[in-house]
């Protein structure tokens, strides 16, 4: 079978299953399968999608993500956000609509320290909705900047999103990654905050009474303990003084025995932690197996050389090109999430960023950005559904409320995706780039 055929089975039976409701998961090992089976037959199709499935959750890096799952979670009960909500309170208590500033900084701190965008958008979106109630914050304006602002975890380190582009990469540096992630995931906060002034001034919301600095320091001495996670845990992965691995087991450690000092955890919390990480683990897992089937496929059916050559061949200037990926990486991203979307298209997609001379840490934070867009918008945008259950307002309520945000973080997207050094410039700085 021609890589044509190959690529019109393999991804047209994936997107069928995909609209008739199978899970992300199974559409990827059955459409790989089936694949598989038209091209090779079917004796070996059985015995290359075991091996292939089980060789793709064989990986020591992988192991940090169920780790870094379980510090997140342990966070979340753990009365972690509430004193990063009270540090962002202090740090833009007297902004116009300081409350929707409080929700996007926060968020960059929450997201940075649990690595996952749903868990910040629940945590935070969570803590502060019922108050901008109070204050007259209309509901589909407070969710739209919990929306747009929660993903910036994926993007600011430790992130599970970095390790997994590192892996289908084929071992691109964590640390260079990680360092990689501050100026375009600070960028992004900084673009929805600014995109809320400018609302929040045209709805006459007020600013907070601040407080003064005795509170403040208390505030921030209060906050210390948790912020030093990413001292910790980043700091050690770049300086080398362990992995990515044995930093997400030391945020493990650090995040449990900090909530047992804030005595927020008991059995019952315990227990719920302990199963939703199995529970998160066993998906993530999974899709990495099926991903590894469709990754063999596509590579042995030479499906990536013939898409780039396909997209040379249409436009062979280098901008023009990443115009044409960006187009294509927002589009994915409104249909798949972050984690099978990058384990899918970083094989598709990387050899064509590399013909055009893009750095693969480059191209990681424009595919890892776009992706965060991309949980923002519907149809399966996850944080969308996330944020719109937990303050009860309708999705055809947000999205309206959302473009403003949508349409500024695709012009940062595009900014980060042409100037390769918002990228590049720490992890050349601190010599991880080879």
């Amino acid at each position: 079978m021609s890589a044509l055929g190959a690529a019109l089975l393999l991804f047209g039976l994936f997107f069928l299953l995909l609209f008739a409701s199978v899970p992300i998961s199974i559409a990827i090992g059955v459409s790989s399968f089936v694949t598989i089976v038209a091209v090779l037959g079917w004796s070996d199709a059985t015995f290359i999608l075991g091996q292939q499935m089980t060789g793709g959750v064989e990986s020591f890096p992988l192991l940090a993500i169920p780790l870094f799952i379980l510090a997140g979670n342990i966070m979340n009960s753990g009365g972690i956000a509430r004193r990063l909500i009270d540090l962002a309170l202090v740090i833009v208590g007297r902004v116009p609509g300081s409350l929707a500033h409080t929700n996007v900084v926060a968020n960059m701190l929450f997201g940075a320290l649990s690595g996952s965008a749903v868990a910040s958008a629940a945590a935070i979106g969570g803590t502060l909705h019922r108050r901008q109630d109070e204050e007259g914050y209309d509901p589909a304006f407070s969710t739209a900047v919990n929306i747009s602002s929660a993903s910036t975890g994926l993007l600011i380190p430790p992130t599970t999103a970095a390790i997994v582009y590192s892996t289908i990469a084929g071992g691109v540096s964590v640390s260079a990654l990680f360092m990689a992630g501050y100026i375009p995931g600070i960028l992004m906060g900084l673009v929805v905050i600014a995109v809320a002034t400018v609302i929040a001034l045209r709805q006459g919301l007020r600013g907070g009474e601040g407080v003064g600095i005795r509170q403040g320091l208390i505030v921030l001495l209060r906050a210390i303990p948790s912020l030093l996670l990413i001292i910790i845990v980043v700091g050690g992965i770049v300086a080398g003084v362990f992995t990515a691995t044995e930093g997400a087991a030391v945020a493990v450690v650090y995040c449990l025995v900090l909530s047992l000092i804030y005595r927020a955890l008991n059995r019952e919390a315990i227990a719920r932690i302990i199963r939703d990480t199995v529970s998160a683990t066993g998906v993530v897992m999974l899709l990495v197996a099926a991903s590894s089937a469709m990754s063999w496929i596509m590579a042995f059916s030479g499906i990536p050389g013939a898409i780039t050559d396909a997209m040379l061949s249409v436009a062979s200037s280098g901008p023009v090109v990443i115009a044409l990926m960006l187009i294509v990486l927002l589009a994915v991203g409104a249909f798949l999430d972050i984690t099978p979307a990058i384990l899918i298209f970083t094989p598709i997609m990387l050899p064509i960023a590399e013909s055009v001379g893009m750095d693969p840490v480059h191209f990681g934070m424009v595919l890892i950005m776009a992706m965060c867009i991309g949980t923002m918008t519907p149809p399966v945008g996850s944080v969308l559904f996330v944020a719109t259950g937990i303050t009860g307002v309708s999705i055809e309520r947000v999205v309206p409320r959302l473009l403003p945000f949508f349409a500024a973080l695709i012009a940062l997207l595009i900014l980060i995706a042409y100037v390769p050094a918002l990228s590049l410039w720490l992890p050349g700085l601190t010599g991880l780039l080879e």
